[in-house]
């Protein structure tokens, strides 16, 4: 990875410099949201078809995880880094001057395709930034782009596109792709110690570990739980609990400030306790989707408990990433980290299309945070699995140590 220092400073400005770039291209993803009414009269289709322009994101970002990883294995990773950034801004910029729906969906989809590696590669090089005890919250402090950018990226995007039109929202993050560009371009530093760039077939290997495995099937089990709820979230919001539509906007805040909450409180608690906070953060995330079930009825208690699933979230994100990380040590980091960042969007799809499935075909509405609890309690099993077998691995090399010195 980079040169070990003996006092490497505890927050880097290069690790600023990639959280600019988290928060560049997690305010691309979600951002067409607020968008879809002016996108679809513009372009004169429906509004279901300018919905699938976030399908097709989300899409771009599972397959574009392990196919740019693959294309930029033989880069250094400020290279790569750097080339993720350009192909990000380029498509926004497509996406800005698309002259109808089919150049906007492609635009959108080479977008998408820098995100997952982006995250992957940006998490490798933020842990070789810091020392030994702060890996965790590197990761969380570049996440902590991304978490800043769910919290502002609808309202003001949504603002912008309703006083300037859609093409000005994505002109503005074209401009924030480019500053994000520059900044990493001129802080982060050289990969120099690296002799040779990792082959793709090398990092293959390295995630084709059952412990790396069973680290990405937490991940998407775990941001199933989440998305089989939030999904749905204004509608439960509404229909359930009996929230004006003009509330939904303030409460979305609300989930906003506990995700960015959870990623510190997440990263800070891993450095110290990995394993622990893992398990911890999986079982708050369980029992704050139970306890929802209980709250839907009642107003205060859905917003505190709105919070609550931001918190609880994002808490998971540093160790589940840093797991991965540490299980595929070595060769295989860039493409394992990338791979997780794939299982987290991977995770939305299966949870949206299982609160879709509960709430169409029964038990209905007030089922899907029961169910996201189970979903999630099904991750925490995963979890507790690959525990025990770190802990049945440490007994074997031990036992292997004492009988070689008999």
């Amino acid at each position: 990875m980079f040169a070990p220092s003996l006092s490497k400073p505890r927050t880097p400005l290069a690790l600023y410099a990639l959280t600019a770039g988290a928060f560049g291209i997690g305010t691309t993803e979600f951002v067409i949201m607020g968008l879809l009414l002016q996108v679809a009269a513009d372009l004169h289709v429906s509004i279901a078809a300018a919905g699938l322009l976030i399908t097709g994101y989300a899409l771009g970002v599972f397959v574009g995880a392990p196919l740019l990883t693959a294309a930029t294995s033989r880069l250094h990773r400020k290279t790569a880094l750097v080339a993720l950034m350009l192909i990000f801004t380029v498509g926004n910029l497509a996406s800005a001057l698309a002259p109808n729906y089919t150049v906007l969906m492609i635009a959108r989809v080479i977008t998408s395709l820098a995100h997952g590696t982006f995250f992957g590669v940006g998490a490798v090089v933020a842990t070789g930034l810091v020392a030994e005890d702060r890996k965790a919250s590197a990761i969380s402090i570049m996440f902590t782009g991304l978490t800043v950018a769910t919290l502002l990226r609808v309202p003001a995007g949504a603002w912008l596109g309703h006083a300037y039109g859609w093409r000005a929202t994505f002109w503005a993050v074209t401009a924030i792709g480019v500053v994000a560009t520059a900044i990493i371009a001129l802080l982060v530093p050289s990969d120099r110690s690296d002799t040779a760039p990792v082959l793709f077939l090398e990092e293959l290997r390295g995630i084709a570990k059952l412990q790396v495995l069973l680290g990405l099937l937490m991940t998407v089990l775990g941001f199933a739980g989440v998305f089989t709820v939030f999904t749905y979230i204004q509608a439960i919001l509404t229909g359930i609990t009996g929230f004006a539509d003009s509330s939904v906007s303030p409460i979305l805040l609300v989930f906003g400030g506990g995700l960015v909450v959870g990623n510190l409180l997440g990263g800070r608690l891993a450095d110290r306790k990995l394993t622990p906070t893992l398990l911890g953060s999986l079982i708050a995330l369980a029992i704050v989707l139970g306890a929802m079930t209980f709250a839907l009825h009642s107003k205060p208690a859905m917003i505190v408990f709105t919070g609550l699933l931001g918190i609880a979230a994002f808490a998971t994100v540093a160790p589940l990433q840093l797991r991965v990380l540490q299980k595929a040590a070595g060769s295989g980091q860039s493409l394992a980290s990338s791979f997780n960042i794939a299982a987290f969007n991977l995770g939305n799809a299966i949870g949206a299309w299982l609160g879709g499935v509960v709430i169409t075909h029964g038990p209905g509405m007030t089922a899907v945070t029961w169910v996201a609890a189970l979903v999630t309690i099904s991750g925490l099993m995963v979890a507790l699995v690959s525990v025990r077998l770190d802990s049945v691995r440490r007994v074997e090399s031990r036992t292997s140590a004492v009988c070689a010195s008999a």
